[in-house]
């Protein structure tokens, strides 16, 4: 069976303990691999490592770090087979997607290369006038990236690529459910040539994370996580004040209105809420029709979902694949039963499959109210509860009446409506017409309990710098 080693200041290493990290293939529940947990003194010297690495990395012109960049983009796609591989096995995704992913993470990664030349300060007015004042953008330092189990290389280079063109090093935590395609990820950088210790990959339980997050020498915390995580990062960022940037969870609203194309935006719902089994955090999460087109509209929606069929997408890659864990399908399911007690009309799906896997169907809720849990809380599953509404204004206040704030979507073909919302939502995205694809040019931020910063673009950039103010009297 595979075992995975660390890898910290340049190489694998050879484990310090006897923990090991079982990872399970959410297809079958059978465990596929091992990982060695770190130690909290693995964790530390890693981050001594990557603090003395970043000394040298930060001195290098950003054009030349531009370089490993690009290399480091090759080496990605080069091996994406085998990192895709990984992937498939620990997240019951299809080789071919799980194989897209980290070539979609090779481009990521190219994309932030190009910042090279593009980091800029500022000069700015004084009110004296022999003085100049000059504002630099410098790196923080060491940047904790804590990776999430749904998109975990793509979101590795995510996080990883505008940290390093900035100039700052890293030392990257898995996720747990899937950590095997981290390694390999740690392959890909050795393959690089970046130099020892400015990437450095650990599998950890809580508190070892603790003791990484926590070291003085960590300047940032970057997480894509639960709100529960994000407060976590946030109280490991008291330790010594250092920066956060959270994404968090979402609930994404679609507002359908009664001139949108019907049958284009029933598909469209149905595929962002079963590709990955619903585990994104901007999948569709509640529906809020229009009352003069909601029945035909839940039509439409009970055709599609009772379609999709679930199963082992390594012998099938065409079926929706399974939840993380049996605690999550647990949840899930909890949450659809409750909406049933509460009032709500199962159309399809809200059952319990048998047989191996962790497994849950594509599940239709209508006559749901706003006050519903399955409306307020995240479900992060295939599960789609749907509002009917009477006019735009209410919708707009429904969706706004939420905790959280990360992506929204709009379905009309009036442009009075589209500003409407686009001037009145409570949201860091609006996609009108479309779900939710997070374009790595943009700018992904989650507004109230989505987050703090954000991720992609200049700004997603930006946020691995910080600022110095030289002022220069002459």
């Amino acid at each position: 069976m595979r075992l995975d080693r660390n890898f910290a200041n340049g190489c694998f290493i050879d484990a310090a303990s006897d923990e090991r990290i079982a990872v399970t293939n959410p297809a079958t529940g059978a465990v596929i691999a091992h990982v060695t947990g770190a130690t909290r003194d693995e964790a530390i010297a890693a981050v001594d490592a990557a603090a003395a690495a970043q000394k040298g990395w930060r001195k290098l012109p950003s054009a030349e770090r531009a370089v490993y960049l690009h290399k480091l983009a090759d080496a990605l796609t080069e091996c994406a087979p085998a990192i895709g591989a990984a992937l498939a096995l620990e997240s019951g995704k299809s080789v071919a997607d799980a194989t897209n992913e980290a070539i979609y993470a090779g481009q990521i990664t190219r994309y932030h290369a190009e910042w090279a030349r593009r980091i800029e300060g500022e000069v700015i007015p004084s009110d004296t006038p022999d003085e100049n004042l000059v504002l630099h953008r410098e790196p923080i330092g060491v940047v904790a990236c804590l990776i999430p189990f749904n998109y975990p290389v793509y979101t590795f280079m995510r996080k990883v690529a505008p940290a390093l063109i900035a100039g700052n090093t890293v030392v990257v935590r898995p996720s747990n459910n899937t950590p095997t395609s981290a390694f390999e990820i740690a392959r890909a950088v050795e393959k690089a040539g970046l130099p020892a210790g400015v990437v450095n990959i650990l599998a950890m339980n809580h508190a070892t994370a603790e003791a990484l997050c926590t070291h003085p020498k960590v300047g940032m915390i970057t997480l894509t996580g639960s709100v529960g995580a994000g407060r976590k990062v946030l109280d490991y960022c008291k330790a010594n004040i250092a920066k956060p940037s959270l994404e968090l969870g979402g609930k994404t609203p679609a507002i359908i209105e009664a001139d949108a194309d019907l049958e284009k935006a029933a598909r469209d719902l149905v595929a962002s809420k079963t590709t990955h089994c619903g585990q994104l955090c901007t999948a569709i999460e509640r529906v809020y029709v229009q009352e003069s087109v909601h029945d035909r509209f839940v039509a439409l929606l009970k055709k599609h979902m009772s379609a999709v069929e679930s199963g082992d997408r390594s012998e099938q890659p065409s079926l929706m694949g399974p939840l993380v864990n049996d605690a999550s399908r647990e949840s899930i399911h909890g949450m659809v039963e409750r909406a049933i007690a509460a009032g709500a009309t199962l159309e399809t799906g809200g059952r319990l499959p048998q047989g191996k896997g962790f497994f849950y169907p594509a599940t239709l809720l209508s006559n749901c109210r706003q006050d519903m849990e399955i409306i307020q809380e995240e479900t992060f599953g295939p599960i789609m509860p749907v509002v009917k509404y009477r006019t735009l204004d209410e919708a707009l206040e429904m969706a706004n009446d939420h905790q959280f704030g990360l992506s929204s979507v709009l379905y009309t073909e009036n442009y009075r409506s589209a500003m409407k919302i686009a001037n009145g939502i409570e949201a860091g995205e609006l996609y009108v017409n479309r779900t939710p694809a997070d374009p790595y040019q943009g700018f992904h931020a989650g507004w109230k309990r989505s987050g703090l910063g954000g991720d992609d673009g200049k700004h997603g950039m930006l946020e691995f710098t910080q600022t110095r103010l030289v002022v220069m009297k002459y």
